[in-house]
């Protein structure tokens, strides 16, 4: 019996237009009534998330910040901050990178320089870190780091940011999050170990958790669950170990997955 369902969000649960498919409210619905959670599972921040879902916050298990901060019921489950010296070390390294967006990614809040404040960034911004606010230096930050974000325009990400920060492979989590965005972690962190985290407090069995997602940064959930789903818009690597495929996001495949799980 499922008794959680973990979902990425952007080119997952949300169509391309960043809307939530039709249908969406009536699964939630019975989902509630078999006691079943559904968990967010996204880059995104956690207060980007409660704008998404406001309505259901008090019922949905929120896997923040590519699984550096979990919130259940308003109630912090676990977090795993980057540490302020490794996020000092990646923004120096980072400093000299063009025409990128740094996000200092804290649990109060997500920072940037006020230098970058330009209208390009803005609807990322929107999107993905709805709080936020404008520092003249990351230095006089003293809000815990979760992580370090970087957003490239072009769409370009792996080579103009992943690549780049190839000396941090091995002591931190450097996580390609689509074509636009690369999250810097902890080493012991990614959404696949959150989601371990979250079995061990709540006592799920792998085997009771079902997970859908589109992209690399979803591998290690797709791989913790008993059934993973991959999009079929989803990266190639990340269909390779997912156990099912289901539609794509514009054909609300979410809720076509969700419902062959209820018909187990």
């Amino acid at each position: 019996m499922i008794k959680i369902i973990f979902c990425d969000m952007d080119g997952t649960l949300l169509t391309s237009e960043n809307k939530l498919p039709a249908g969406f409210d009536e699964m939630i619905a019975e989902l509630k009534r078999r006691n079943i959670i559904f968990a967010p599972a996204s880059g995104r921040q956690f207060f980007s998330l409660i704008r998404s879902f406001e309505k259901y916050r008090d019922d949905f298990l929120f896997l923040a910040e590519n699984g550096t901060l979990v919130i259940y019921k308003d109630k912090e489950i676990f977090s795993s901050p980057i540490g302020f010296d490794a996020a000092r070390k990646v923004l120096a390294v980072s400093e000299d990178f063009k025409n990128i967006l740094r996000v200092y990614c804290g649990k109060k809040d997500a920072y940037l320089l006020r230098e970058q404040d330009i209208p390009v960034f803005q609807a990322e911004l929107e999107k993905y870190y709805t709080h936020n606010s404008l520092v003249d230096s990351f230095d006089e930050i003293e809000d815990i780091p979760l992580k370090i974000a970087f957003f490239d325009v072009t769409s370009n990400a792996k080579k103009n940011i992943y690549d780049k920060l190839a000396p941090f492979y091995d002591s931190l989590q450097v996580v390609l999050s689509s074509d636009k965005w690369v999250d810097v972690m902890s080493p012991n962190i990614n959404k696949g170990e959150a989601v371990k985290n979250i079995q061990r407090v709540m006592n799920f069995k792998p085997e009771e958790c079902a997970a859908f997602g589109d992209y690399l940064n979803d591998c290690e959930m797709i791989q913790a669950v008993g059934y993973g789903f991959a999009m079929a818009n989803a990266h190639p690597d990340l269909k390779k170990v997912a156990k099912y495929e289901t539609l794509s996001n514009d054909q609300a495949g979410v809720l076509v997955g969700i419902r062959r799980l209820l018909d187990l």
